[in-house]
């Protein structure tokens, strides 16, 4: 049985569209770690509280769990489709943290400030040639105790391997910035 004349052309348009619906509907679901801010949140992490550092934080990584919003549909962490009611962990997000092994920065400080003419400042950050120098030298004069003590003050000066201080989580940390060929420099124009 034939199609009426003025049937065939809705006919036409709805087998020619078809194709393009199924692409819609078989699509991939995003990976729940490619979300938009908005449509997951995340715990916070938790901070010890001997290395003030996120308890899980290996390689300078750490990862929290992090569960998307009620009716979001993605592939979560092992790769299951799912539709999320938003108490159920999504993803892990990793966040970076500090490498830490004892090192705290106030007892680095105060040893600075009150023992630095003996030197004691460089033994407790694990340089003890430098504080044996200091030790005899008595602080280079007191210059020398000065410079230690603004060095160890803005954290230019750390432990001898290589890890940072111990700080408050929420404390003064400083962030140390690099310029290196692959900076971006912009110019400044004459005014």
């Amino acid at each position: 049985m034939a199609l009426p004349r003025e049937r065939r052309p809705l006919w036409l348009l709805v087998v020619s569209l078809c194709p393009c619906f199924l692409n819609i509907v078989s699509a991939d679901v995003e990976k729940c770690e490619e979300l938009r801010l908005g449509q997951y949140i995340c715990e916070t992490p938790k901070i010890s509280d001997i290395t003030q550092e996120p308890e899980n934080c290996t390689n300078n990584t750490a990862f929290v769990p992090c569960m998307p919003a009620p009716n979001i549909t993605c592939r979560n962490y092992s790769g299951m489709m799912n539709t999320f009611s938003g108490k159920e962990v999504g993803f892990f997000k990793p966040f970076s943290c500090r490498n830490v092994t004892g090192y705290s920065y106030k007892v680095a400080v105060a040893l600075s400030l009150f023992l630095g003419w003996l030197g004691a400042d460089r033994f407790y950050l694990g340089y003890p040639a430098l504080g044996l120098l200091k030790f005899c030298t008595v602080g280079f004069c007191g210059i020398g105790s000065l410079i230690d003590f603004v060095l160890i003050s803005v954290q230019i000066v750390g432990p001898a391997d290589g890890s940072n201080y111990i700080i408050d989580y929420y404390g003064a940390r400083l962030t140390r910035l690099s310029i290196n060929n692959d900076t971006y420099r912009k110019r400044q124009t004459d005014m």
